[in-house]
């Protein structure tokens, strides 16, 4: 609704709290959402990877590497490509840059450092990355679209200010500086999560039809991801550092959207199929330090 001209009932309402407190111990929603989303991607990713011929348990071990290193990339790129919430004036200061519970993981920090997690877990138990890169994928999807609610409990990442039936509704303390007139916005944080259970099907479908890998499942992921990024982020009105008058977020979608469409195309002239995947922890390593499989079972997932 807008004040001053007349009540427009929102769609959806935001959550009176975002923090549940049990005993001494306070559950907070965006902490909750991120871990039940890691638990479904292991969960999916282990499925997957036992339907390409991979050994159980695998998936779990090697998130053990990439699940830490993923939570510290996502905030150190928040942190950074947002500093000025932080250490700008009025900012959070330091100690709230350590504050992960409170909000804020870049999707690209996060996958960019959690994938190094996931090289040296697999380096570790001598598999190849890629085929679990390709198990993964939807997996992360799903995570992603679970996780973007805890933005809902938050109040955050909304978009501009609309009077659709399925607008969002925001509390006062929440509203950005010179929207402060304005109570119902955009659900970007809905629209990012229906645009991965979509990007989920469409992995899903496209592994089995085209018995993709050698990561272009992963490079799907990704591409379709920044495709929709580029649409929902041009919807946000939060504070954001900008290069030539575009949000950064923009950019960095738009790049590496190119780099994930690029590298699928040449992957699949160059190395059509999937590869073999080990059932077992036996792997032989050629001179070039690529691992192979000794012993293999092909899947289509």
């Amino acid at each position: 609704m807008l004040a001053g001209g007349g009540s427009v009932p929102a769609f959806i309402p935001s959550p009176p709290t975002g923090v549940w407190e049990l005993g001494p111990i306070p559950i907070r929603a965006y902490a909750l959402l991120i871990v039940i989303g890691i638990v479904v991607a292991v969960w999916l990713g282990n499925k997957r990877y036992l339907a390409r011929g991979g050994r159980p348990g695998l998936i779990t071990d090697i998130a053990i590497w990439a699940v830490p290193f993923g939570i510290v990339g996502g905030r150190l790129y928040h942190v950074i490509s947002d500093g000025q919430l932080y250490f700008g004036p009025d900012g959070r200061g330091l100690a709230a840059a350590f504050r992960i519970w409170d909000g804020g993981l870049g999707i690209w920090g996060a996958v960019t450092l959690g994938a190094l997690g996931a090289w040296i877990g697999a380096k570790r138990a001598k598999v190849a990355l890629p085929p679990i890169a390709d198990a993964i994928a939807p997996g992360i999807a799903l995570a992603q679209a679970i996780g973007r609610f805890g933005n809902w409990f938050n109040q955050e990442l909304f978009g501009a200010p609309t009077t659709l039936p399925w607008a969002l509704e925001i509390d006062p303390e929440h509203r950005p500086t010179g929207y402060e007139s304005f109570a119902t916005f955009q659900p970007t944080f809905l629209y990012e999560s229906i645009w991965l259970l979509g990007i989920v099907v469409v992995l899903i479908w496209a592994d089995r039809r085209f018995n993709m890998g050698h990561g272009r499942v992963f490079a799907l992921y990704v591409a379709l991801y920044c495709a929709g990024r580029l649409w929902i982020e041009s919807l946000r009105i939060d504070t954001a550092n900008s290069i030539l008058g575009l949000r950064l977020n923009i950019w960095t979608a738009l790049l590496v959207g190119i780099g994930a469409l690029v590298y699928l195309l040449i992957s699949a002239r160059r190395r059509p199929g999937r590869e073999s995947v080990a059932a077992d922890p036996a792997v032989s390593t050629t001179a070039s330090g690529d691992f192979h499989s000794t012993s293999a079972v092909e899947s289509d997932t």
